[in-house]
């Protein structure tokens, strides 16, 4: 391993590993220590193993407050959706698996199709600053986007302001469906949020690494047996290569 590698990634001698506790289908609960448990939590303990040092994982309840704190020294890894407005400030990896995202109607609601969701008058409840959220917001021309903070304050938004339409991950949507009696997930997709592992600008070394070792990660079978090993088989799906 190179020494640059490690010194870009692990500076402090630990890999600090940012977690994003709000995708519950890559961090599925807690081990017995307490920690972060699921997907994103062992790609990150991988990634400690081969560069041979400790980790450290550092929460975070959204995606978005792990990319506020690009730059700031807190994190050396983040595992997150990768999205332009992100990768202003932080250097990702190709996507290690997919999670598809769409709408859930109303049982009274007109809507049929994604094609269809963007429309004056439409309103959007989603949680704000979530990959799908930044998706949302530079491809919707004629809906209106209303933010909540978070999954579950987008679901009650949607429901307490009655709402057009609950974007969200399909896993996700798939157990709110079952709260509304009638409610309906539209088919399709509008966009599929990529998983993937970033780090800061200019640590071209410990970057290189990183894109590197997701492309082994998929081609060997490793993203597709956390996936099976953590319970969430059909509801993430291994990522293309690269």
């Amino acid at each position: 391993m190179s020494p640059k590698i490690v010194e870009d990634l692990a500076p402090t001698g630990v890999l600090r590993a940012a977690i994003n506790l709000s995708n519950f289908l890559l961090v599925t609960g807690r081990n017995d220590e307490g920690e972060p448990a699921g997907v994103s939590p062992d790609m990150a303990q991988e990634v400690a193993r081969r560069l041979g040092v400790e980790l450290k994982m550092v929460e975070y309840k959204t995606p978005g407050e792990i990319a506020d704190d690009a730059g700031n020294n807190a994190w050396d890894i983040a595992n997150i959706g990768s999205e332009p407005q992100r990768a202003e400030k932080i250097d990702f990896t190709s996507a290690y698996c997919e999670i598809q995202a769409t709408y859930l109607v109303s049982a009274d609601s007109s809507l049929e199709s994604i094609d269809q969701v963007d429309r004056p008058g439409i309103r959007i409840a989603v949680s704000a600053r979530s990959a799908y959220d930044l998706w949302l917001d530079r491809n919707i021309r004629e809906a209106e986007l209303v933010r909540a903070q978070g999954l579950d304050a987008s679901y009650e938004l949607f429901v307490s302001k009655k709402l057009d339409a609950l974007a969200g991950l399909r896993p996700k949507l798939m157990q709110e469906v079952e709260k509304l009696e009638g409610a309906r997930i539209l088919p399709g997709q509008f966009t599929a949020v990529q998983q993937s592992i970033g780090c800061a600008k200019k640590r071209e070394s410990g970057a290189f690494f990183l894109r590197e070792f997701v492309e082994e990660a998929k081609a060997s079978g490793l993203v597709a047996e956390l996936i099976e090993k953590h319970g969430v088989t059909g509801r993430l799906s291994v990522a293309p290569p690269a």
